[in-house]
């Protein structure tokens, strides 16, 4: 355990951690629309602000996980049946929303044939018909590791595939449950092999990384090296926050400095786009971080507004 004092939150993340105000408004179309989102399953610190701004990440197949991550407060148990009018009901709150930018991301559901990817493919088809223009972000589990059903959601086209490491190797097991590091390492790899195959060559890979739960630099070194090894392009590193007090605890607050520092180093390895920082999360501002990623490509499009689906 490390010796710092981790039971009060440091001033740089304390002071940014606000209340929901405005957002009241958007949760209620959220509730009406029967719509569950993983700023409020997550506990995520940026609620608050994302709310506010009128943007959310939603969370499809439900609010209940078939897994039991030490670091998740999203609730663990037997999930219902996915919902057939799921995704035209994302389409249309999309559309209400004004979003050009959308986030999708998902509950583990091992208990499904498909693990949900047919799902993914749903609600992007969906989204592109309610809003032709829209860029389209998916956060996936890791589908069981299974090459067709990676496939099936890259085949959708996302702009962006994103599946989370999380963590180094060596914490997997505590932090992760029934995930596996060499597994998602797989995943992404897969998915940027399946992306470049497309005649576009639009859909860019990312990850994202917890750090607080007792690794060492070193360790972040080496995980950094190995997702810029499977293709990955984007990255994302935020502190870990204990959700409740069911989690398991924070091990250090690192610092803004060492941020910048972990920053600088996934860019010289070659990542793409980086955003690093104590309340940065997978989805937060995801559309900044695409729109910048191909603004620096030769084929890219336009960058995407600030009106987004994006939160964290």
């Amino acid at each position: 355990m490390h010796t710092a004092d981790v039971t009060r939150l440091p001033p740089w993340v304390a002071n940014k951690t606000g209340l929901l105000g405005p957002g009241n408004d958007l949760k209620r179309r959220l509730r009406r629309a029967k719509l569950v989102t993983v700023c409020e399953e997550a506990r995520c610190p940026n609620l608050g602000e994302c709310f506010s701004r009128g943007t959310a990440t939603f969370m499809i197949l439900g609010d209940t996980c078939t897994r039991r991550c030490g670091f998740c407060s999203v609730k663990t148990g037997r999930p219902s049946a996915p919902e057939a009018d799921e995704a035209n009901r994302i389409a249309e709150a999309a559309a209400v929303m004004g979003l050009r930018y959308v986030v999708l991301t998902t509950v583990a559901r091992d208990d499904l044939e498909d693990q949900g990817a047919g799902q993914f493919a749903r609600c992007i088809s969906a989204l592109r018909t309610r809003i032709p223009w829209v860029e389209v972000e998916v956060l996936s589990a890791d589908l069981g590791g299974r090459c067709d059903l990676i496939g099936r959601v890259i085949e959708a086209r996302p702009e962006v595939f994103g599946h989370n490491v999380e963590t180094v190797r060596r914490l997997t097991p505590s932090v992760r449950g029934r995930a596996g590091y060499e597994r998602s390492l797989q995943v992404l790899h897969t998915a940027g092999l399946l992306a470049a195959n497309l005649d576009d060559g639009r859909t860019q890979v990312k990850t994202g990384l917890m750090v607080g739960l007792g690794e060492t630099r070193a360790e972040i070194s080496e995980t950094l090296a190995e997702i810029h090894a499977t293709g990955c392009s984007l990255l994302t590193v935020g502190q870990y926050l204990r959700p409740t007090r069911e989690q398991m605890p924070v091990d250090r607050y690192v610092e803004p400095r060492e941020f910048d520092e972990i920053a600088v180093e996934a860019r010289e390895i070659g990542f793409k786009e980086v955003a690093s920082g104590p309340l940065v999360r997978s989805s937060y501002r995801a559309d900044r971080l695409f729109a910048a990623a191909a603004a620096a490509a030769p084929s890219a499009a336009a960058a995407a507004t600030d009106n987004t689906g994006a939160a964290g």
